[in-house]
């Protein structure tokens, strides 16, 4: 089934088609969305699903744009908080008007509105390698401060804002904690610096960072592991997953220092724009909120589900998570003022 939008050409009108038998979705790789699901779905529905599969939500959001006249995909999945406005901004959804069910309140606290809808969350923060606190006698950080010290030299490993989701994440979030720490002379840019000056290692992404340079990581098991840093940007849940996934041991601790994190939310919403299958992309979200799905977040995409009544596990996943109080920049000022952080950041780290 089809049906056709009448817009206006220079030759009269122009028809599209939206093909009512396929859904397109813009994403990355959501591993709760696995090859079964999406071929029993199809066989539920009739639909066929084809992945227009991008590296992160940065690049889906770009990608978005580059299209938004002509839309490829009739599903966006995979923008995040601190880049939705954006997207808002440039009027990439349009309302979804299917009925949502019971939320929890932190993933509809950045953005509770209709046209993204929430599909997981969680807390980007600081994780260190309690192993080598230990063994060197070296003082858990209290603050972001002591990062910037012999003990830590060249042993922090931070994703590149400019790259990376959790980067740009977490330098809005330093902004945000310098701004209301008690020392009024320094902000974000100092600290950067400092970090700087102490041989902080800039990766391009979460998985370069965290699998390849982290110690108390389960990366010491890649064959491309390199090794050296004892801190780094993950999430507060994270040793939560070690502890999970390594019978209930893991020498990775998530730093618990109130303003040092972000509580990060992806979204889904319906592509605005001609062709675009509504209905479709209806019973696509209707999917990714169900039971069934979100009830596996925890262990496919390692991320807390929306779901009010659901969570990650109990044990040793939640024993080993932390929940800091979280940076309070809104995703208006992060849409307002990112770009003169990353010209700052640039300028500091060069």
């Amino acid at each position: 089934m089809s049906s056709a939008i009448t817009l206006p050409g220079c030759l009269g009108t122009v028809e599209i088609e939206a093909d009512r038998s396929k859904i397109r979705i813009l994403t990355y790789d959501i591993y709760a969305l696995s090859d079964s699901v999406i071929s029993d779905f199809e066989k539920e529905t009739g639909y066929e699903v084809i992945f227009i599969k991008q590296e992160d939500g940065g690049a889906v959001l770009e990608t978005a744009l580059q299209t938004i006249d002509s839309p490829i995909a009739d599903l966006i999945i995979g923008i995040d908080n601190s880049f939705l406005q954006i997207a808002l901004d440039h009027e990439l959804y349009q309302e979804s008007g299917i009925t949502l069910p019971s939320i929890h309140p932190q993933a509809s606290a950045p953005y509770s509105g209709d046209l993204a809808i929430p599909y997981d969350w969680g807390k980007v923060c600081f994780n260190i390698d309690s192993g080598y606190a230990d063994e060197e006698n070296v003082p858990m950080p209290t603050d972001l401060w002591d990062l910037t010290g012999e003990d830590w030299k060249g042993k922090v490993a931070v994703q590149n804002p400019r790259t990376s989701t959790p980067g740009r994440a977490f330098l809005a979030a330093t902004v945000d904690y310098f701004e209301n720490d008690a020392d009024n002379s320094t902000d974000y840019s100092d600290w950067w610096s400092a970090m700087n000056d102490n041989d902080i290692i800039i990766t391009n992404g979460w998985s370069e960072s965290y699998l390849q340079y982290y110690e108390a990581g389960y990366g010491v098991w890649d064959d491309s592991f390199i090794g050296g840093a004892h801190a780094t940007v993950s999430y507060c849940h994270s040793p939560g997953a070690e502890a999970y996934w390594g019978s209930g041991a893991t020498n990775s601790v998530a730093l618990n220092i109130s303003g040092a994190s972000f509580l990060q939310v992806e979204y889904a919403g319906i592509a605005s724009g001609p062709g675009v299958n509504i209905e479709g992309a209806k019973v696509f979200l209707e999917l990714l909120l169900s039971n069934s799905i979100q009830s596996t977040i925890p262990d496919t995409n390692v991320m807390y589900p929306v779901l009010s009544h659901l969570s990650i596990p109990e044990g040793a996943y939640s024993d080993h998570t932390a929940e800091p109080v979280d940076a309070s920049i809104s995703m208006q000022r992060i849409a307002t003022e990112m770009h003169g952080w990353l010209t700052e950041w640039d300028l500091v780290m060069a």
